[in-house]
């Protein structure tokens, strides 16, 4: 068993161990516990951890960009797609195009991914229909697939995620039109529980989404960034002095970046993912995290161009292959620190009586083997909320 619970991800004393389990929540951990009265699951020698979760996800939209794959295989960079009409705004078009039944239509055999590899938790953001209406539509399907399985879905308000067309050299107005305008009416709906920016040269600037945060913060929701992707522009300072749950990417970031994190109590959300289907070279910096103890959340960025990837046992593998995290680390990224990063620690995460009984049982004996495979899904049971599934 692996509590997850603490700075080690894993039991020191491993075998015999026992978790009561009463309603939704998990009651008692331990050895000898009570039997009289009880249902008795002999897990069969296998590992059981929290059921993971997925911390950092684009997973409702619309269209496909496999196109743009093939032109950054010709060499063409993500920043010059974007700036030709690619990247966001080719999703926006498709996004907007589809009813709040479509997207989730589309979204659904993603989340059913996740669940088979057994997530429990689910962060969904808006950023692909960049007009009140469509960004709406988004998280109102978020919220539908969170009816439609049994899983936790949070859903993220990121409409300050690119500039659409019809605001061309005007992204003040944008901000205060469309991304405040519309975070207003999504909280009045009770459609979100963050916000969320893009802070990078093809997208906003720290100036630019000041007063969104302010607005976020007016509104009591807590902020998130994506910050320092692909250059050093400042989000991850601008975060910290919001006391954002998390900043995520970070490639760009600074040892006083992961200082300011860390005063501010933030949790660095690593994307391998996208690291990798870009093709990047600069690392984030894990040791300086490391070294300011700030925690470390994986998450499949799951999105259509840049990271189309629905499957956290393989997030996990590239954190530890590209980025060097350790077996512990990379569990605690997508389970403990991954429940940190949505303001989730007392909900979820961790095998600790209060919490929710979100379990995952897996046919293997050691945390290094599900790190260590790929394309391997060794899910014998997934539990969540009690249920076993």
């Amino acid at each position: 068993m692996v509590t997850c619970d603490g700075e080690v991800a894993r039991d020191p004393e491993p075998g015999a161990l026992e978790l009561e389990v009463t309603g939704t929540r998990i009651t008692a951990l331990g050895r000898g516990l009570p039997r009289d009265g009880r249902r008795i699951v002999d897990c069969g020698g296998r590992l059981m951890t929290p059921a993971p979760i997925d911390c950092h996800t684009h997973l409702v939209f619309g269209g496909d960009r496999a196109n743009e794959f093939e032109m950054r295989l010709d060499g063409v960079p993500y920043e010059e797609i974007a700036r030709q009409g690619g990247g966001i705004k080719a999703s926006m078009v498709a996004t907007r195009a589809l009813s709040v039944d479509a997207l989730v239509t589309a979204s659904l055999p993603r989340l059913d991914h996740l669940l088979a590899e057994g997530v429990s938790t689910v962060e969904i953001k808006s950023g692909y229909g960049l007009s009140v209406g469509a960004e709406l539509n988004m998280l109102r399907a978020a919220r539908r697939l969170g009816q439609t399985r049994p899983v936790r879905i949070r859903t993220t308000w990121l409409a300050a995620h690119a500039l659409p067309p019809e605001y061309a050299g005007r992204a003040g107005a944008y901000i205060d039109e469309v991304a405040i305008a519309g975070l207003k009416a999504a909280c009045a709906e009770g459609l979100v529980d963050a916000v969320d920016a893009f802070c990078e040269g093809i997208a906003f600037n720290t100036a630019e989404l000041e007063p969104l945060f302010d607005a976020a913060r007016a509104l009591g929701l807590p902020v998130k960034i994506h910050s320092e992707q692909l250059s050093h522009q400042g989000g991850t300072a601008l975060a910290a002095r919001y006391n954002a749950l998390s900043a995520d990417h970070l490639e760009h970031a600074t040892a006083a970046d992961a200082r300011l994190m860390a005063e501010a109590g933030m949790v660095a959300t690593l994307l391998p993912g996208a690291f990798y289907m870009l093709r990047e070279t600069v690392m984030p910096p894990v040791q300086a995290f490391r070294d300011h103890g700030v925690p470390m959340a994986l998450s499949t960025d799951c999105n259509p161009g840049t990271s189309p990837l629905t499957s956290i046992l393989m997030v996990m593998n590239m954190g530890a292959t590209l980025f060097r995290l350790t077996v512990a680390e990379c569990l605690l990224a997508v389970t403990a620190n991954a429940a940190s990063a949505l303001g989730l620690s007392a909900e979820t995460g961790r095998l600790r009586p209060g919490l929710s009984a979100d379990l995952a049982l897996w046919d293997v004996t050691r945390p290094a083997q599900l790190v260590a495979r790929i394309g391997f899904n060794p899910l014998h049971a997934r539990i969540f909320q009690g249920d076993l599934q």
